[in-house]
């Protein structure tokens, strides 16, 4: 190996496992770059330097000169290859070095250089493997391998449904926009809020199934307490790209996405308010910091209720814990509160 490499790490559990912390004390890389939404916060959490990237694995690779490699952890050894796979058919000409930690194994795909992966072999214990990306894709379609029947399956962050096979098909139709063709019991109101965010190319969506992460977020102080409310509607992997200095805490809008937001908000310790109709898939662990509130909507949707509230927050500053007694007085009894984690005040 000449010189040492970049490793671009995909995946909460790599840093929850403590493997990310061993792999660069191990193979001393020059950089460490984070991509996924759920990496970044337990990348935050761990307190190990790294460097933020939006972008899919395959997108950050492309943009890096010289030598580098992929670390990962997939929920099982099958789903860790099938990952692999799926990257390496992005990267074509360039092919892919992947440090699989469910595993452990170094996977050398396509025309990747085999003395990087032999070197990170030695380094790491691994047994290292020869491997021939499978993965095609079609247009207007889309498959995701290595499911487990009944957890549920995304398309950018949007819960459509749920497995019922270890894969699932989808395409893209004029009439609905997406149509489940197998192996997925669908949720047509999650897919709605899809096709809602308009022309959906499958081929590059992020799409995935199963839990985002299973550690529970570690508790950070508490952010400013005056600032901007910055409004989440359904689509909590964006976060990350909304949340400024000046935030004061999160309206979130939707079961799954206020989940999100409370789980990633937590390590911030931004306090959100969310508003929830029930329909929660149970994808993160429940976690909300100091200051949060949710509330569960009696009759109506809580898309109308969220576009309803959404005009308050604005682009002015508010008193975040103000700015919440308004909400619920606003609302009355329309809503109950489910969530309160507010310090409460002794009497007198």
């Amino acid at each position: 190996m000449t010189g040492r490499p970049v490793m671009v790490v995909h995946g909460p559990e790599i840093f929850d496992s403590g493997e990310v912390r061993w792999l660069i004390g191990r193979i001393r890389p020059t950089r460490t770059i984070v991509a996924g939404v759920m990496a970044r916060t337990a990348a935050e959490e761990s307190c190990i330097p790294v460097e933020f990237w939006c972008e899919p694995p395959s997108s950050v690779i492309r943009r890096i000169p010289g030598t580098v490699f992929l670390a990962n952890h997939g929920k099982s050894a099958e789903s860790g290859q099938i990952f692999g796979d799926i990257v390496a058919s992005r990267l074509p000409g360039r092919g892919l070095v992947q440090v699989e930690c469910s595993s452990r194994t170094v996977f050398v795909w396509g025309g990747a250089p085999r003395a990087l992966a032999s070197a990170l072999s030695h380094l790491t214990g691994f047994t290292l493997k020869e491997a021939v990306s499978t993965y095609r894709m079609v247009p207007g379609e889309r498959t995701i391998r290595g499911c487990i029947p009944g957890e549920p399956v995304y398309v950018n962050g949007l819960i459509i449904g749920r497995a019922t096979a270890d894969t699932v098909v989808l395409r893209t139709t004029e009439r609905l926009g997406i149509e489940p063709v197998s192996g997925i019991i669908p949720k047509v109101h999650g897919i709605d809020k899809v096709v809602r965010q308009g022309n959906i190319d499958l081929t590059t969506a992020w799409c995935k199934s199963g839990p985002i992460r299973s550690a529970l977020p570690k508790e950070g102080e508490r952010a400013v307490r005056t600032g901007r409310v910055i409004v989440i509607d359904h689509c909590g992997h964006e976060i990350y790209q909304r949340v400024k200095p000046d935030c004061c805490g999160v309206l979130s809008i939707g079961d799954d996405t206020t989940a999100v937001c409370g789980h990633i908000c937590t390590h911030r310790g931004i306090p959100v308010l969310g508003i929830v109709d029930g329909d929660r898939d149970t994808i993160v662990s429940e976690a909300f910091p100091s200051g949060s509130v949710v509330m569960h909507t009696l009759s109506e949707r809580d898309d109308d209720i969220g576009a309803e509230l959404a005009p308050m927050a604005g682009e002015h500053p508010v008193v975040w814990d103000e700015w919440v007694e308004l909400v619920i007085r606003t609302l009355g009894d329309r809503v109950r509160v489910v969530v309160d984690t507010r310090v409460k005040r002794e009497p007198g």
